[in-house]
């Protein structure tokens, strides 16, 4: 599994709007997310408006592209395109910057275990 952070940025002066559209999303829109291979989906959002994303799928063009065939996609994307600033052309789905991981705890540490020579004792302290 493959895990992607994005950010986006939300108009200023919608964040409690955006916050609350988000506090009951369609039951379509959940189940388009996970059919298409979104998993452990969060989004977080700073009160300067900076949103970010964070999502855990095999592949995320593959996500995107199955979300993009779905209609329920399309009618939350028109929605919710209200709320961003910036979005140039298309949805926000077509627009938000993918932010590369540099650091995760459990990787490294799962390398660490299969070094030659390590045991899983000499982890415990």
């Amino acid at each position: 599994m493959n895990r992607y952070c994005f950010t986006l940025r939300v108009r200023p002066d919608r964040l409690g709007e955006y916050k609350a559209r988000h506090q009951a999303v369609w039951p379509e829109m959940l189940e388009a997310l996970r059919d298409a291979g979104w998993s452990n989906y969060s989004l977080f959002l700073s009160d300067d408006g900076l949103l970010i994303g964070y999502v855990e799928t095999p592949d995320l063009d593959s996500a995107r592209a199955a979300m993009a065939r779905t209609t329920v996609n399309g009618r939350w994307q028109q929605e919710m395109s209200q709320f961003f600033v910036d979005l140039g052309h298309g949805h926000a789905d077509d627009n938000f910057v993918l932010i590369p991981e540099v650091f995760h705890l459990e990787d490294q540490l799962a390398r660490l275990r299969h070094r030659p020579g390590n045991t899983e004792e000499a982890f415990h302290v």
